[in-house]
C-alpha cells in the first residue's frame, strides 16, 4: 500500500503565503485593534499584492474571520487545561476563570475580537459556536458540583454558565474603558469570584 501524495510545490507555497496573510492580520490586530486590520496594511505587512489576499483568503470579512479562527483556538488552549485538571468543580471553576483573565491580559485584542465580536454573520456564528462549546464546559462543572451535592441542587447549570461568562466579560471590559471607571480586574475578579462561589455553594 502506497502513501497517498502529499501537497505540490505549489500547494505548499500556496498555503504558506496564506498562512502569511494571516500572521499579518493578526500582528496588525495586536498592534492596533480590529480598525488597524485593513487589506491595505495587510497587503504592506505581509509584502503581497492585494489581490494576493483575495486569491488566497477573501476580503477583509474572511481575513477577519480567519483572525477569529485563531483567537478561538487560543481561547481553548487556555481554558481546556484548566477544565481538565483535577481538583472540586469550585476549584476548577476558579482555575477557569484565572485562564480567562489571564487570555485577556496577554492577548487582549484577541479577547475583545471575541468578546465584542464584528458585525460578520461568519465570525459571529464561529464565536457563538465557541461560546457555546466553553459554555457548556462549565456547565459540565456545575453540574459535578450539583452531583456532589457541594452546589445547590436548584441551580440550572446553562443559565448559571452564561451568567458567569457575561459577569467576567463585564469585570475584563472594565479595562478598555476610558473614563474613571477603568480598572485593573484582578482585585475585582477576586472579588466576583468570592460572590459566585457564596451564591452557587449549598447553604
Amino acid at each position: 500500500m502506497t502513501d497517498e501524495p502529499g501537497p505540490s510545490r505549489q500547494g505548499r507555497k500556496r498555503a504558506a503565503t496564506r498562512e502569511s496573510i494571516i500572521d499579518a492580520a493578526e500582528a496588525l490586530l495586536e498592534r492596533g485593534g480590529v480598525d488597524a486590520v485593513t487589506l491595505p496594511a495587510v497587503s504592506e505587512r505581509a509584502d503581497v499584492a492585494l489581490q494576493t489576499i483575495y486569491n488566497r483568503v477573501g476580503g477583509r470579512d474572511a481575513v477577519l474571520l480567519a483572525v477569529a479562527e485563531r483567537a478561538l483556538a487560543a481561547n481553548r488552549d487556555y481554558m481546556d487545561e484548566m477544565y481538565a485538571r483535577p481538583g472540586t468543580p469550585e476549584e476548577r471553576i476558579v482555575a477557569a476563570g484565572a485562564a480567562y483573565a489571564q487570555f485577556a491580559a496577554e492577548r487582549p485584542h484577541q479577547f475583545r475580537l471575541l468578546a465584542a465580536p464584528p458585525d460578520l454573520p461568519e465570525a459571529l456564528d464561529r464565536i457563538a459556536d465557541l461560546t457555546d462549546e466553553q459554555n457548556g464546559k462549565l456547565a459540565a462543572v456545575l453540574r459535578d458540583g450539583v452531583a456532589a451535592g457541594t452546589m445547590r441542587a436548584d441551580l440550572d447549570v446553562d443559565q448559571t454558565a452564561t451568567v458567569l461568562w457575561a459577569a467576567f466579560n463585564g469585570v475584563l471590559a472594565l479595562s478598555w474603558r476610558a473614563d474613571r471607571h477603568r480598572a485593573a480586574p484582578d482585585q475585582l475578579l477576586a472579588l466576583l469570584a468570592a460572590i459566585v462561589a457564596d451564591g452557587i455553594r449549598v447553604r
